[in-house]
């Protein structure tokens, strides 16, 4: 009789705890997969913070257009040559910098003059956003007319002394069209 109790108890005993136990490569899968979208969310938080920064630094700007690198962002920039789209790609470490495609582009799809425009870069202050402009480094920009007679060019940046990561703005001002158009 003592036999009898024993092998039903112990059957339920396996079954149930065949059913608590869950299936393992679908709890590591349902892991892996709430990781993905967490990173997904960290990107799109921080894009959306810096497209706000970004676009605030625009409101206030008299005088160029400021494009943030995790804002991934284009902006419209008002020149004597008309409204110019910029932005930027590919933004890779190099030797002594950083490296990042510029890209300038008509509104209206007419053809862009030579042209030449102050670059300057630098970091963000990471507790207000704003740029740290007392370290900031400038170039300048020449696109000569013979590489614009479309509408969209895109110019190479080398930006020393800053890495990808420490790279926080992009600002192009004084945008001066040379007086020969193509």
């Amino acid at each position: 009789m003592n036999r009898m109790v024993w092998a039903p108890a112990a059957l339920s005993l396996v079954l149930l705890s065949s059913c608590s136990t869950p299936a393992q490569p679908q709890v590591k899968q349902l892991h892996r997969e709430v990781s993905q979208l967490n990173q997904q969310m960290q990107q799109l938080t921080s894009q959306a913070s810096a497209v706000e920064i970004q676009g605030q630094l625009n409101a206030h700007s008299q005088q160029g257009a400021w494009l943030l690198p995790q804002a991934n962002t284009p902006v419209a920039l008002q020149t004597q040559a008309g409204t110019l789209r910029l932005s930027l790609a590919r933004i890779e470490a190099e030797a002594g910098g950083t490296h990042a495609d510029l890209t300038l582009r008509t509104q209206d799809n007419s053809p862009l003059p030579g042209m030449h425009a102050t670059v300057v870069w630098g970091q963000l202050d990471p507790a207000t956003g704003k740029p740290i402009e007392a370290d900031s480094l400038t170039q300048t920009l020449s696109v000569p007319a013979s590489l614009t007679p479309r509408s969209s060019v895109t110019v190479p940046l080398r930006l020393k002394d800053v890495t990808p990561e420490q790279l926080g703005y992009v600002r192009i001002h004084q945008v001066i069209a040379d007086t020969s158009r193509p």
